[in-house]
């Protein structure tokens, strides 16, 4: 038998703060020695952190990355165990996304990045090179102060392997995997047993069993351990990095790391038996042919055993089940240890959360008060950076810290209801209610005299005074009285946010957090600048359908019953008066159902449909229940507006990457912001293609019918009461 001990980790790095970075890596290292291991495995570009974007151009980045390489390797760190090290690296004129492999105060190899991640919310070929020389290992002239340090001068760079007595270990890094020809299919064929894949890979709903299928089939078919790690929280940008790092042989899972963590470090130790690996390739007759013909990699030969002997006192790990998160959990966990890693490090005192009762502020208070259980729970279990930062937010004295989610709520969570004459005593109660049972400090505020004062200006200014359209008034005074609610609202908040802490003699500042679901996004049913316009968002990105799911989860597990109440009642913006014969509905305004405009965002960016593309596939989708030329309608509506409002992206608040078809434009959705609404050459060969099909039957299958009954046809007979500007 050949028994191997590795470990790798998850690391909640910080982009560009490398004195905790490193203290998360060197922590990492000693946690994995520690434990026997050999191998230790850290994230992509852990040094740096992930997400340093432009600052990965400043030569300052890479020198700081160098420094303290070079304080792991003069220190003992590395004495007797392989570390796989990720920073960035310049070559010639090249800049390279790097994994270090160093053990014994050397380093073994450098092996740079092949495939850069380039799409989504990726921009790596931005910063970095693709290394594309694959036939043979280069020399690589160290930097004069680790050369002196080290006493070594070059080093091998490229694609490539290390060759052990005993096994053979290579780097696979992240996008690389999940390209049509991995390395580690032709790796394999060259002997390698032991893979790497140091990763930045972010939380997306519905997403882990991809990436862990792409682990297994790894090596189901050609044998092989499967090392993954990587960063795990928020380090500084609107993704949140979740974790899971796991080791993988033959195809099974035999230790798997959590998705959802405040814990700054996690190391996953595994035990494994190389022979098995041997065995299940010498087994496979196709493996050994083409073994046999195989294009050789380059390797570097270490003479180092890694491996023991057969020994009882070592237990093999065996495969496990592989946990999954629940959509509605991780819309729970996710978001809320996003929040935490950005409350305590942004310097604020805690949140403000304007919660008028409805679905999506709700959500957000549901968010917090799941934090705050969690900071709870991981202080329970002995976590001491949680225990500090914890007691600093929360401004406790003399040693004490949290021991109540409730308590804790209580000193770093204000809720607002802001409240007008158009607002109803059912939601006013609610958002007391919630607040109540998540533990925060709930304020009722009045918004009318503001609201009036500012009318009152401006029938100063203008002589006018504008009514709603239900009393009389036209669309343009219907909207402006509308947006000045909204708006006076978002001032509101942030005045509250800054003065609040000092009125009851707190430390500090908090945070505004909004509340806009990804559909109202990309819909635009929101008004530029009102109470959605905030510090961060947790739920921006995703969509009123999952929101509504976890609500429901929500009031049970995570005990906040009224949120059962609060997903039962129709979404409205209360902006305009209740009358015996009306009651302003989202849905109504909006001129769609949230069921469809879910589907229009999943077209539109995930499978990448323009008008006419979206039309064709929603006459197949809908053809059950709708003509061709009312689908043609509801096209042509989603798109009007959608362009009327694009503009409204420019300015979101920064928001938690969830949905995979978030219209967020800084760099996930880049579209322009100036459409011609009318899209009139699209639009004309929509009507184009329902004139030949009129008179002609169309058959649509059975089970497309049953799939879409729920499919509900909302009339627009209103103005929509976001879209000005």
């Amino acid at each position: 038998m050949r028994l191997l001990k590795v470990a790798t980790c998850n690391l909640n790095q910080w982009a560009m703060e490398f004195e905790s970075n490193m203290k998360n890596i060197k922590a990492s290292i000693a946690e994995a020695k520690a434990a026997g291991a050999v191998i230790r495995l850290g994230p992509e570009l852990e040094v740096t952190g992930y997400g340093c974007e432009d600052h990965f151009l400043e030569l300052d980045t890479v020198t700081h990355s160098w420094e303290c390489l070079k304080e792991l390797l003069v220190g003992d760190w590395t004495d007797g165990i392989l570390c796989s090290i990720g920073m960035p690296v310049i070559k010639g004129a090249e800049r390279y996304n790097c994994q270090v492999l160093c053990m014994n105060r050397r380093i073994i190899m450098i092996r740079p990045k092949m495939w850069l991640a380039n799409d989504g919310n990726y921009r790596e070929l931005r910063w970095f090179t693709a290394w594309k020389q694959r036939e043979k290992l280069e020399d690589f002239q160290l930097p004069i102060e680790i050369s002196e340090a080290l006493d070594q001068k070059s080093v091998p760079f490229g694609y490539g392997y290390i060759q052990f007595i005993d096994t053979a270990v290579a780097a696979e890094v992240c996008e690389e995997l999940f390209s049509p020809l991995p390395p580690h299919a032709e790796l394999a064929l060259n002997g390698v047993e032991v893979f790497m894949n140091a990763s930045g890979s972010h939380h997306q709903l519905r997403k882990l069993d991809i990436r862990l299928n792409a682990f297994m089939g790894a090596t189901h078919a050609r044998g092989g351990v499967y090392m993954y790690s990587n960063q795990q929280g928020c380090d500084g940008s609107r993704l949140y990095y979740d974790g899971c790092a796991c080791i993988v042989v033959n195809g099974d899972v035999v230790a798997q790391g959590s998705q959802f963590s405040l814990r700054d470090v996690e190391v996953i130790i595994s035990q494994i038996d190389l022979d098995a690996v041997a065995s299940l390739r010498g087994s496979i007759s196709s493996f050994q042919e083409q073994a046999s013909c195989k294009v050789k990699v380059s390797s570097v030969a270490v003479p180092c055993r890694l491996t023991q002997s057969f020994n009882l006192k070592m237990t093999l790990s065996s495969p496990k089940k592989i946990i999954y998160h629940s959509p509605q959990e991780e819309i729970a966990f996710g978001p809320a240890c996003w929040m935490w890693d950005y409350l305590r490090r942004s310097g604020a005192s805690g949140f403000l959360l304007p919660l008028s009762g409805g679905a999506d502020s709700s959500s957000v208070a549901a968010i917090v008060g799941c934090m705050c259980q969690l900071v709870v729970k991981e202080i329970a279990k002995g976590d001491e950076q949680v225990k500090a930062d914890a007691s600093r937010i929360g401004n406790y004295a003399n040693g004490q810290f949290p021991t109540d989610s409730k308590e804790f709520a209580k000193r770093i969570f204000y809720t607002v209801f802001m409240g007008s004459e158009n607002s109803s005593e059912e939601t006013k109660r609610r958002a007391k209610q919630l607040a109540d049972e998540i533990g925060a400090w709930h304020l009722d505020v009045c918004i009318d005299g503001v609201v009036s004062a500012v009318l009152s200006l401006f029938q100063t200014v203008t002589g006018k005074r504008p009514r709603y359209k239900v009393d009389g008034g036209s669309n343009a005074e219907n909207l402006g009285l509308q947006n000045i609610q909204a708006r006076m609202r978002m001032v509101l908040a942030f005045m509250l946010a800054s003065l609040l802490p000092w009125v009851h003699s707190k430390p500090g500042f908090y945070l505004v957090l909004g509340s806009s679901n990804v559909d109202e996004g990309l819909r635009g049913y929101l008004t530029k600048y009102d109470c959605s316009s905030a510090d961060i968002n947790p739920i921006g990105s995703i969509s009123k359908m999952d929101l509504r799911l976890f609500l429901k989860w929500a009031a049970t597990n995570l005990g906040y019953p009224s949120l059962a109440e609060i997903e039962a009642a129709p979404p409205t913006a209360e902006l305009e008066p209740i009358r015996s014969d009306y009651s302003q509905l989202d849905e109504v305004d909006m001129g769609m159902t949230y069921e469809e405009l879910s589907v229009y965002g999943r077209m539109r960016k995930i499978f990448r449909c323009g008008p006419v593309s979206m039309f064709k596939n929603l006459c197949y989708k809908w053809g059950t229940k709708l003509s061709p030329a009312e689908v043609a309608e509801k096209v042509k509506y989603f798109f009007k507006y959608y362009s009327i409002n694009r503009h409204k992206m420019t300015v979101l608040t920064p928001s938690y990457h969830a949905e995979s078809y978030s219209p967020e434009d800084n760099r996930f959705d880049l579209r322009q912001f100036l459409y011609n609404s009318k899209w009139p050459y699209q639009f004309k060969k929509i009507d184009e293609i329902v004139d030949g099909l009129n008179g002609d039957s169309v058959a649509f299958p059975e089970e497309e019918a049953n799939s879409n009954r729920e499919i509900g046809v909302v009339a627009a007979n209103s103005e929509d009461p976001s879209a000005g500007l």
